[in-house]
C-alpha cells in the first residue's frame, strides 16, 4: 500500500515555526534596522564612511545587476501628491474604456442624425416600405369605397 493509505501521499509534512523563533527573528530584523539607522547619521559626518557604505551596496548586487543599469519605470515606487500640489483644473485623461464609450455614443448620434434626415441605406428601405405599404392601404380603402357604392346601388335598385 502506498504511503498516505488509498488515496496517495500529496506533498510533504506541514512544518510550523514555533512563536519563540518567530520572535528572535523579529528581534534581529529590529536590530538590524536600528543599527542602519545609526550608520547613517554617523557617516553624514565623513565622506569616506558613506563611500565604502556605497561600494558595499554595490557588491551585494546579484548576477549582471552590477554591471547593467536599468530603469524599470514599474519598479519605482508612486510618489503621493500632496494637496497643494494637485491640480483641480487639469484636463483629466480619460481611460480607453471612457474613451470608446464615449466615441460609441458620439457614432449612434451621428447615425440617428442621418436616420432622422433619410440618408442611410436603412432610412431609405424603410421610407421605401412606407410608401408601398401606403399605397396598398389607399387601394384597399378605394375597393372598400367602390364595394360600398355598389352594395347601395344594388339596395336602392332592389327597392324599386
Amino acid at each position: 500500500m502506498p504511503r498516505g493509505g488509498k488515496k496517495g501521499h500529496k506533498g510533504r509534512g506541514k512544518q510550523f515555526s514555533n512563536p519563540e523563533e518567530i520572535d528572535r527573528q523579529m528581534r534581529v530584523q529590529r536590530e538590524k534596522e536600528a543599527n542602519e539607522g545609526v550608520e547613517k547619521e554617523s557617516g553624514s559626518d565623513s565622506e569616506e564612511e558613506t563611500s565604502s557604505s556605497d561600494d558595499d551596496t554595490q557588491a551585494k548586487r546579484k548576477g549582471v545587476e552590477g554591471l547593467i543599469e536599468i530603469e524599470n519605470p514599474n519598479r519605482a515606487s508612486q510618489k503621493s501628491k500632496k494637496v497643494t500640489e494637485v491640480d483641480v483644473a487639469a484636463p483629466r485623461e480619460l481611460s480607453r474604456r471612457e474613451r470608446e464609450e464615449i466615441e460609441k455614443q458620439q457614432a449612434k448620434e451621428r447615425y440617428m442624425k442621418l436616420h432622422l434626415e433619410g440618408k442611410t441605406d436603412q432610412a431609405r428601405a424603410d421610407l421605401a416600405r412606407l410608401a408601398i405599404i401606403k399605397k396598398q392601404r389607399e387601394d384597399a380603402a378605394k375597393k372598400r369605397e367602390d364595394q360600398k357604392k355598389v352594395k347601395e346601388d344594388q339596395d336602392t335598385k332592389s327597392k324599386r
